[in-house]
């Protein structure tokens, strides 16, 4: 091959390259200002703590050489943070091989902190990534990813740091623990729950095991436990409970982080996790013990769930009218320790319930 023709071909795929993921020159000539959160000050000096090629790409929005980064074919367990402000943006859950040579994923952990912006660079238009606080250019967003979202974060691994599992409670990210099945327990746990940004909510509609297995996976979920509550009698044994004579129900306590989500979001996703116009019943289970019900605390509560049964009832979601019952809280026995966390301890077990459209 002759050398113009040599040259000629890998310019054209070094162009091809970048257009699969980042851009390579400046779009603006000054910084983008950051959020408050992240001063000037703090983010000049933890830029003198970068490398070129780190300053390069998130300050100067460049691209990193494809399957020569850091990150690319890392398939430890962890998440991802921001290089500069240290906010948290993917985890390797949602981590693939995306064949492109830089890090890609199918979702972000925080939206929140995501910003993105039209690029119109390299005769294409694109989508770029960029994180919030520290406003760093990350790479950019397509929509060819595998499911469930379809989309594919292209990022450049010198725009991240990648924290392990067994290091994010030391480094300050502890509440990620829960992606990975690492629940805090004991005085962390109790911390947690009386925090006063945490609030509960207790549902219940089936058989616990599935509620606590797709609840603890919900954004804003800190804390999950599984008990019995409802009922009129002091018996609170799964032996007593399971026999439907006590009148309590197979329920979840719901431990969130206001801030992060409300009440209403985890009431609308309670209703697409479980039917609620099967009258004590749920699947295969049979009994009051598995009857839908909403336990509040106070009248807002009880006005929230009210409100999201009328808004489910007018989607017509369901050919059956909604049977779920609002009951005042009553006392929370935790169920017995093999309950808790019963799917994440045994993959595959019995579960009747499954995320709806």
């Amino acid at each position: 091959m002759k050398k113009t023709t040599l040259k000629a071909f890998l310019s054209i795929l070094t162009i091809f390259l970048i257009s699969s993921c980042t851009k390579t020159k400046n779009t603006v000539s000054a910084k983008s200002s950051v959020s408050v959160e992240l001063d000037d000050s703090s983010k000049q000096k933890k830029l003198k703590e970068l490398s070129p090629l780190q300053i390069k790409v998130t300050q100067e929005d460049a691209t990193e050489p494809p399957f020569d980064n850091k990150y690319w074919d890392n398939n430890k367990a962890g998440i991802y943070v921001d290089i500069v402000s240290g906010e948290a943006l993917f985890s390797s859950k949602e981590k693939y091989k995306s064949g492109t040579g830089w890090p890609s994923f199918y979702d972000t952990i925080e939206k929140k902190n995501i910003v993105l912006k039209t690029d119109k660079k390299l005769f294409m238009t694109r989508t770029e990534v960029r994180s919030k606080k520290g406003d760093s250019h990350l790479g950019h967003l397509f929509k060819d990813g595998p499911k469930p979202t379809g989309l594919r974060y292209c990022m450049n691994s010198a725009s991240l740091r990648f924290i392990a599992v067994e290091n994010l409670e030391n480094q300050g990210y502890k509440e990620y623990l829960k992606m990975f099945d690492k629940k805090p327990s004991g005085a962390d746990a109790e911390k947690i729950r009386s925090s006063s940004s945490t609030d509960y909510a207790i549902f219940a509609g089936g058989c616990f095991w599935g509620m606590e297995e797709l609840f603890s996976k919900f954004k804003g979920v800190v804390d999950t436990e599984v008990g019995y509550t409802g009922g009129d009698s002091s018996a609170s044994t799964y032996n007593e409970v399971k026999t439907g004579k006590t009148g309590h129900a197979e329920s979840l306590k719901i431990y969130f982080n206001k801030s992060e989500v409300t009440y209403e979001e985890l009431l609308q996703f309670f209703f697409k996790i479980h039917d609620p116009t099967t009258l004590d019943r749920q699947g295969n289970d049979v009994g009051t013990q598995y009857r839908s019900a909403v336990f509040v605390k106070d009248d807002e509560q009880r006005q929230t769930v009210k409100k999201v049964i009328k808004e489910v009832t007018d989607l017509k979601r369901f050919k059956n009218p909604i049977v779920t019952k609002i009951e005042d809280e009553s006392k929370f026995n935790t169920a017995e320790a093999y309950h808790q966390d019963y799917l994440k301890k045994n993959p595959g077990g019995y579960t009747c319930h499954f995320i709806r459209d």
